[in-house]
C-alpha cells in the first residue's frame, strides 16, 4: 500500500484551509461534515464560502498565507490556484510534522482526500493513491449503487444494542448472532423505516441466541476448496465463509493471496506437510473436533478441491461421527485450472471421449488399470506427480502408450510463475529435468494435449490427429 487508510477524528479540532475557490469550498465541505473548526486563509472568497463565513459556519482570515498561521491546527490543505503557495503550505506543515494535503500534487501531501461514501455512522472511503481519481470515483459510485440509503440507520440501531448483546452472550456467540442479524429481517425492517417491527425481531432473535448459547451449542466447520492458487478463481460462498470463520487450517498449497481475503482478525493454523513427510490427518482432525466443540467457526482450506485427493471425505467422516455442524464449499481442482491456462480442453469430441484424474503416488499401484490410461481417444491427468514422473511414463510405456502421444506439463497453474511445457510422452521427462520443474505441477497425456502447440492448427481449425504407435504392451 501505498497509502495507510484510517478515519481521523476532527470533532471540535482546528482545521486550516489555504485557497478562497471553489476547490477550498469542497475541501472545506468535507472537514465541516466531520465537525471540525475550519479557518479558511484567502485574499477573498467565492460567494458560497463567503455565505458561510458569514453564517459563521468557518472562519475566514483575508490574508495570504503566513507559516505562523498554522499554529494550532492538526490538518491542513492547499487548495490556492497558486503553485508556490501551496509549495510553501506544504512545506511549512511538513516542519510543524502537521498532516497536509495539498491539492493535485501527491509529491507534496501526506494525506490523499479518499472518494467518500456517506451513510453515516458507515462510512466507505475509496483511493487510487492520487494515480487515478477518476477511477476512484467510478469504484465509488458503483459501490455507492449498492448499499441502502438507510445504512446508517442501521448501523445506529445496531449499535444501541451492543451492550445487550454482550451481557446476553459470550464472546464467540456474539459474532454468529450479529452475522444473523446483519442477513436477517430484522435489518430489513430496519432499512424499510419501519424499526418498531425491527425491534420485536431482534428480541426474539437474541433470547432464542441466548438459549443456545446457554445449552453450550457448537460451532461449525466449512470445507473449503481454494482452487488452483489465484485468489479471483475462489467461488464466492468461499469468499463469504472465509468472512466469517474464526479459524482457518490450512495446506501448503494455499498462497498468501487466498489467505489474505479471509476475515483479519481469523486465526490462521498451518496444518500442510512436505512430500515425505510423516502425516498429521489425525492430528488435523481432533483440531477440527475440539474448535468446533469450542464454539468457533473453523474453515478447512484446501488447496484445489477437497474432495479430489484432499482426504476431504475423511475429514467429512469425522465431522459426522462427533455429530460437528459442516458445509461443503467445491473448488476448481488443479485439474482443470491447469487444462484452462494450457489452453487444454479435457475432453473434446474428436480427440477425447473421457478424462481420468489420477494420483502421482499412484505409480506404484498395481491395482490400477494401466492398459486403460495408456489407451487412446481420451486424457488421463497426474496430480502430484513431478517425483514420480519417470516412474509413471514408465508404467504408461509398458502398458503399450506410444512415444509420440502428447502430453503436458502444468506447473504452477494460475500463479505467478506459471509454466506449460508441451512434448511428446517419450521426452517429457527429460524435458522437465532440463526446465527443473518443481511442485506444484501436473502431467496431462492424451491427444487433447497438442491442440494449443500449434499456431497452424490454430488458424485453420484443425485438430491433430491421435498418435498411432505399432507398440502392444509388455506382457
Amino acid at each position: 500500500m501505498d497509502y495507510l487508510p484510517v478515519f481521523l477524528r476532527l470533532e471540535g479540532k482546528p482545521a486550516l484551509v489555504v485557497g478562497g475557490g471553489q476547490v477550498a469550498a469542497r475541501k472545506a465541505d468535507w472537514l465541516l461534515k466531520a465537525r471540525a473548526r475550519v479557518t479558511l486563509v484567502a485574499p477573498r472568497l467565492v460567494p458560497e464560502l463567503a455565505a458561510r463565513a458569514a453564517r459563521g459556519e468557518l472562519a475566514h482570515l483575508e490574508a495570504r498565507f503566513a507559516p505562523q498561521q498554522l499554529e494550532g491546527a492538526v490538518v491542513v490543505v492547499a487548495a490556492s490556484d497558486d503553485g508556490a503557495v501551496n509549495a510553501a503550505v506544504a512545506a511549512a506543515a511538513r516542519t510543524r510534522h502537521i498532516p497536509v494535503n495539498v491539492v493535485d500534487s501527491a509529491e507534496l501531501s501526506t494525506f490523499i482526500f479518499p472518494a467518500i461514501i456517506d451513510r453515516s455512522p458507515v462510512v466507505v472511503a475509496v483511493s487510487s493513491a492520487g494515480a487515478a481519481p477518476v477511477l476512484a470515483r467510478r469504484v465509488r459510485q458503483q459501490i455507492e449503487a449498492l448499499l441502502p440509503a438507510r445504512l446508517g440507520a442501521l448501523a445506529r440501531f445496531l449499535g444501541g444494542r451492543r451492550a445487550a448483546v454482550r451481557r446476553a452472550l459470550g464472546p464467540h456467540g456474539r459474532r454468529a448472532f450479529w452475522e444473523r442479524i446483519v442477513a436477517g429481517p430484522a435489518a430489513l425492517e430496519v432499512l424499510a423505516g419501519n424499526e418498531a417491527a425491527a425491534e420485536q425481531r431482534f428480541g426474539r432473535e437474541l433470547r432464542a441466541a441466548g438459549l443456545v448459547n446457554a445449552a453450550g451449542g457448537s460451532g461449525e466447520v466449512y470445507l473449503i476448496g481454494a482452487g488452483p492458487g489465484d485468489p479471483d478463481l475462489l467461488t464466492l460462498r468461499a469468499l463469504q465463509l472465509l468472512q466469517q470463520a474464526d479459524v482457518i487450517l490450512h495446506d501448503r498449497l494455499v498462497p498468501e493471496a487466498i489467505l489474505e481475503r479471509a476475515r483479519r482478525d481469523a486465526r490462521r493454523v498451518f496444518v500442510g506437510k512436505e512430500t515425505g513427510e510423516a502425516g498429521g490427518q489425525k492430528e488435523i482432525n481432533e483440531q477440527l473436533v475440539s474448535l468446533a466443540r469450542a464454539g468457533l467457526k473453523v474453515a478447512r482450506l484446501k488447496g484445489g478441491d477437497g474432495y479430489v485427493f484432499g482426504r476431504g471425505g475423511e475429514e467429512l467422516e469425522i465431522l459426522r461421527e462427533h455429530g460437528i455442524p459442516y458445509r461443503v464449499v467445491p473448488g476448481i481442482t488443479a485439474a482443470l485450472g491447469a487444462a484452462a491456462c494450457a489452453d487444454i480442453p479435457l475432453t473434446h469430441r474428436r480427440l477425447a471421449h473421457s478424462v481420468t484424474l489420477v494420483s502421482g503416488h499412484a505409480a506404484t499401484d498395481d491395482s490400477l488399470d494401466w492398459r486403460a490410461l495408456a489407451g487412446a481417444h481420451q486424457t488421463v491427468v497426474f496430480y502430484m506427480g513431478v517425483a514420480q514422473l519417470p516412474r509413471i511414463l514408465a508404467r504408461l510405456r509398458a502398458a503399450g502408450a506410444c512415444p509420440g502421444r502428447p502430453a503436458a506439463i502444468v506447473e504452477r497453474a494460475t500463479l505467478p510463475g506459471e509454466r506449460v511445457l508441451r512434448s511428446p510422452l517419450g521426452e517429457i521427462a527429460a524435458l522437465a529435468t532440463r526446465a527443473q520443474v518443481a511442485a506444484p505441477a501436473l502431467l496431462i497425456v492424451g491427444e487433447v494435449a497438442a491442440l494449443a502447440s500449434s499456431a497452424i492448427a490454430a488458424e485453420s481449425g484443425a485438430v491433430p490427429a491421435p498418435a498411432q504407435c505399432a507398440e502392444r504392451a509388455l506382457a
